[in-house]
């Protein structure tokens, strides 16, 4: 069990914001913070590591205090059993893939976890090559192979497939889990797509100005439930036009855009830029907002 119960004054767009969090997240879960930019998610991700010092309170991961406020307890970034997948993946531009790998490990220890890491990572061939000239997805292999390196219990990702094309998004999102699995780890991810979070997810925690506002099953805090529609995308809508009696709502899914055929009720709920799930039941769309 993670628990933390922390306090930080944040700078933000908007000027100041209070972080004042608690949050209880089970061993070997899969979850997911959610929220608008500015809400406190990779402030929270940065207290959790290290890499950024509460003002006060507490993070207990089993039964070891991280950081203490009161009880003058922080562990190093180094002592936390932590790997951190960053946006921009962060390699070393100098080193080539084995050493960017090798320079995650720690002293004495043993160096054939590289060996298996690019193996699994399927990175052997590239192991020569510097970042420059990997693709986006293989540095992010990289990048999360140089994060298992030390074997953390807790792997923390910030948006890791964000600036990924769609193909390769969904790739990724398969290693994901299967390095998830594999290493019985905790993972935390940030995210907004929520297609990958609903494929990823055991749970979701929604922030808002620095606290939980919402928390839930994956399919239960974006509503999946409320239909039993066999089949479901996530989109944007893009266009809603009138075409006499009824609306058609073009939604744009992946890189595709579809036409939805909806009904008055319906098209008034909706606004160009919202998020919906696009679904059919007895061959009839049904379009829900997000």
């Amino acid at each position: 069990m993670i628990r933390l119960n922390l306090k930080k004054t944040l700078q933000s767009a908007g000027g100041k914001m209070v972080l004042d969090l608690q949050l209880n997240i089970k061993k070997g879960e899969f979850v997911t913070l959610f929220g608008e930019s500015g809400a406190g998610k990779t402030s929270t991700l940065r207290m959790l590591s290290g890499l950024l010092r509460p003002d006060s309170g507490t993070i207990e991961v089993g039964e070891a205090t991280w950081f203490s406020s009161q009880e003058n307890i922080d562990l190093k970034p180094q002592q936390r059993k932590v790997g951190y997948v960053f946006q921009d993946y962060a390699l070393f531009p100098n080193m080539n893939v084995r050493q960017n790998l090798e320079y995650a490990l720690q002293k004495n220890q043993d160096s054939a976890k590289i060996e298996e890491l690019l193996e699994f990572a399927e990175l052997g061939e590239l192991q020569q090559r510097k970042p420059e000239t990997l693709s986006g997805g293989q540095k992010q292999r990289v990048a999360l192979a140089r994060a298992l390196v030390q074997r953390p219990e807790i792997l923390i990702l910030d948006e890791p497939l964000s600036a990924l094309d769609l193909k390769m998004r969904i790739k990724l999102q398969e290693y994901l889990l299967k390095v998830h699995k594999k290493y019985k780890l905790t993972t935390i991810l940030v995210s907004h797509d929520i297609a990958e979070i609903v494929k990823l997810s055991d749970s979701v925690f929604e922030l808002q100005n620095g606290s939980v506002i919402k928390k839930g099953a994956a399919t239960d805090f974006f509503g999946l439930n409320r239909t039993s529609a066999k089949f479901r995308f996530s989109g944007e809508v893009l266009k809603i036009q009138r075409e006499d009696v009824l609306y058609v709502i073009s939604v744009l899914i992946g890189n595709d855009i579809i036409r939805v055929v909806s009904d008055p009720k319906e098209a008034e709920l909706l606004e160009i830029g919202d998020r919906v799930f696009v679904a059919s039941k007895a061959f009839n769309p049904i379009i829900q907002k997000i």
